[in-house]
């Protein structure tokens, strides 16, 4: 089964926070609008009563339009695993982590070199997310450098399919890609309505901010709603550039610009499954780069968390990044505080929380080990304390008394295994044990796990004749 919790105990932002942030959204949704410099969409827009300007692209939205596009949105999305043990079910604050990217580097696994990634690295590191329990799902985290680019979609799903039972969400570079990926798809499911009703794919588009349906992803999130495939809508503000400096302020820009998105695909197909969406962080204002392991990315997103649950809707957020170059201490606490907030806050989908390294840039194998440890403590917090009879535990304290010991207890031998969580990276040994065995790291005891998982874990394999029809019609798909 997958691991998850129940999140929602972390809030950032007050009722009047929340209720403030939304009326601005609304103005400024009328009134500068949102620029969307496709033809195709403008139409749509103005077909459907926005205001338009076609001279400057922009769109106008109304109060109403959204409030019209909120409520076709479904609250509940299903995101499938091939397997059913891998559904995952996004509403409310109930919280998953797993991969992100994409990337086009990786650290080695035998020499720790980087170097560019390959279809080679898709499926190994779909198999890694399939292994490892507290990973909920695969965001394609890597890009196949050797392949021309009307490859690049076909062969990207096809290998993470291959790799993984789990749900396979992933970016699109091209239209042609994006259906022959769902035609895969529906090969694998048994066809077209079973694909819908158990979509083990989902796809990713993006909103340019400030304020900008990019036309090439407009396309793309355009085609998935006609398609009925679920789609993720993120923007990417980054704050003090593409954002306001204020974290407020940034939450704000990021959710008009993926309630744009939404709009637009209740507009093309009431009902489409749409993930509220953010990649947002902040700006180095030391150096003017991009940062990927800022608290402030973790506090950005666990307010957007708030707003997608005032909306009703499920939110794919960012987090368990790091801009440090190799899996080190650095990487642990950027890693892990930013997890953390966000998963508290009860952000349904945190994706890149697996493998990612240097502004997310790189992936890593050992990383991927680390983090499946640092998802199942932010998993284990999430979960908080349950107060019952049972947990209580008032007459085993009254048996054991003053003076006695609890570890021989019943009660104790039912809860211990579910009350802690035991990482399997961590060392708890003794110093003298611990040097006996080597006196390793953390990074160096993650690389033996890696390198085992590497050599000896098989996925769930695709259904055969599925994947002779597959290797057959699709012909840019690479062994």
């Amino acid at each position: 089964m997958i691991n998850s919790a129940r999140g929602g105990k972390l809030k950032y932002l007050s009722d009047a926070d929340i209720k403030a942030i939304h009326e601005m959204c609304v103005r400024l949704m009328a009134d500068p609008g949102v620029k969307v410099p496709n033809a195709a969409a403008l139409s749509l827009f103005k077909d459907k009563g926005a205001e338009v300007d076609e001279t400057s692209q922009i769109v106008r939205i109304s109060r109403g339009m959204l409030e019209e596009a909120v409520k076709n949105a479904p609250s509940q999305v299903k995101l499938c695993g091939r397997l059913e043990e891998n559904d995952l079910t996004l509403e409310d604050a109930v919280t998953y982590l797993g991969t992100g990217g994409t990337v086009l580097n990786c650290l080695d696994l035998e020499t720790g070199e980087k170097r560019e990634t390959t279809r080679e690295d898709v499926y190994n590191f779909a198999r890694f997310t399939d292994a490892l329990e507290n990973i909920s799902f695969f965001v394609i985290n890597v890009y196949p450098n050797e392949l021309p680019l009307e490859e690049v979609d076909i062969n990207r799903f096809f290998h993470a399919m291959r790799g993984t039972s789990k749900h396979v969400m992933g970016g699109i570079y091209t239209l042609e890609g994006m259906r022959s990926v769902v035609k895969m798809a529906e090969e694998i499911a048994g066809g077209a309505k079973q694909l819908r009703e158990r979509p083990f794919i989902s796809f990713i588009t993006c909103v340019m901010s400030p304020l900008l349906l990019d036309n090439k992803y407009t396309d793309f999130l355009m085609e998935a709603a006609q398609l009925g495939i679920p789609v993720s809508i993120p923007a990417e503000p980054l704050a003090g550039a593409t954002g306001p400096i204020t974290l407020a302020g940034t939450v704000a820009t990021n959710t008009i610009e993926t309630l744009a998105g939404i709009i637009l695909a209740q507009l093309v197909n009431p009902g489409t499954p749409v993930l509220f969406g953010s990649v947002a962080t902040s700006m180095d204002m030391k150096t003017g780069s991009y940062l990927a392991g800022s608290i402030e990315s973790g506090m950005i997103n666990a307010g957007l968390a708030q707003m997608a649950q005032f909306y009703e809707l499920p939110f794919y957020a960012t987090a368990g990044m790091s801009d440090s170059k190799l899996p080190d201490c650095q990487a642990g606490y950027e890693k892990a505080s930013t997890a953390m907030v966000a998963a508290l806050s009860g952000a349904n989908y945190i994706h890149d929380a697996a493998g990612l390294l240097e502004f997310c840039s790189t992936a890593s194998y050992e990383q991927m080990v680390i983090d499946n440890d640092i998802i199942g403590i932010c998993l284990r917090a999430t979960r908080g304390i349950e107060v019952s009879e049972e947990t209580l535990a008032e007459e085993v304290i009254r048996n054991v008394g003053p003076g006695g010991n609890f570890i021989a207890e019943a009660h104790t031998i039912n809860h211990f295994r579910t009350e802690f969580y035991y990482p399997s990276v961590a060392d708890r040994q003794s110093r003298k044990k611990w040097e006996k065995d080597g006196s390793l790291d953390a990074r160096a005891r993650a690389l033996i796990s890696a390198k085992e998982l590497m050599h000896d874990y098989r996925p769930e394999p695709l259904p055969p004749k599925a994947l002779e029809k597959i290797l057959k019609d699709f012909k840019g798909i690479k062994k």
